[in-house]
């Protein structure tokens, strides 16, 4: 099999896993949310390093370490990342545990153009017209969805800000996946210790015996295999097709959350869906037409 095909497959597995993980998340729903997401932090942890290693990779890992203590800008920005993603982690884990997975999936369908439209502001990257259109589109359906349905999508905008952002973070970060994933745990576990503890200090602990806490367990791996996938997939594709993959996590929570788990979703709701759908259908193939043109030229020169 080609390394490109490989990339493919990767990638698409990654998606795949983080689209039905409001199945697992809904497992584990005697637990509340924010202890869910501490114990997600510390089990995150111990599966990093286990398998750094298992994998032989502590080298790796320590040089990557010794790289970030030396280049002050990147250790702080690496931490930021580590606790933007808890704070779309913990958003996420949050609203399967009430019943919101079709804002979560409406996050995940908006967050690529919440990524262009943050490239814009930090990165200085100028859009098309039509690219300007697609936000334009979103916008509206977040607009309708807030003043005709009565609910502002607060989810959704928190999910999409709080991925992309993490995104623009490790775009500018020079560092593995590996080590970046394992720092990003480790910055972020005092946190989750010190609530931990301060649970237990209230006797509010709800992980124990029960068949929740079972499942919890896995949540290290549950993290840490679709990152690892999505990295490996990441370097072997290019990002525009990486772009075209990802829309299999959102399209997978949407169904998840109607047929499977039962979530309300009524005429209103399908409009700013339509809304969003018709934006990212609209970015997507000023995408592929900027694929195809750079490719002809690419011929064209050689």
């Amino acid at each position: 099999m080609s390394e490109f095909k490989k990339g493919i497959m990767y990638a698409t597995f990654a998606y795949i896993i983080w689209g039905i993980l409001p199945i697992y998340w809904n497992l584990v729903n005697e637990i509340v949310p924010f202890e869910i997401l501490a114990h997600r932090i510390i089990w995150s942890a111990v599966f990093m390093l286990l398998l750094l290693t298992f994998t032989k990779q502590l080298s790796m890992f320590k040089n990557a370490t010794i790289k970030l203590f030396k280049q002050k800008k990147m250790l702080l920005a690496i931490i930021a990342a580590g606790y933007i993603i808890t704070v779309n982690w913990g958003t996420f884990i949050w609203a399967v545990n009430n019943h919101h997975v079709l804002q979560a999936s409406l996050g995940y369908y908006i967050n690529p153009l919440m990524s262009i439209f943050l490239a814009f502001i930090f990165l200085g990257e100028r859009f098309s017209k039509a690219q300007w259109i697609a936000i334009a589109l979103a916008f509206i359906g977040v607009i309708y969805m807030t003043f005709q349905v009565g609910e502002f999508p607060y989810v959704s905008i928190l999910l999409a800000t709080s991925f992309a952002l993490y995104g623009l973070i490790k775009k500018v970060v020079d560092i593995d996946a590996f080590s970046s994933i394992t720092i990003e745990c480790i910055v972020t576990l005092p946190a989750a210790l010190i609530y931990i503890f301060y649970l237990s200090q209230n006797d509010a602990i709800t992980f124990g015996m029960n068949h929740s806490s079972g499942w919890l367990l896995l949540s290290g791996a549950i993290t840490a295999i679709p990152l690892i996938l999505f990295s490996a997939g990441a370097r072997r594709i290019p990002l525009s097709l990486t772009g075209f993959i990802q829309y299999i996590g959102p399209t997978l929570m949407f169904f998840i959350g109607i047929f499977l788990l039962g979530e309300h979703f009524d005429v209103d709701q399908l409009i700013t869906f339509i809304f969003i759908w018709a934006g990212i259908i609209l970015y997507s193939y000023t995408k592929y037409v900027e694929i195809n043109r750079n490719r002809k030229k690419l011929i064209k020169d050689f």
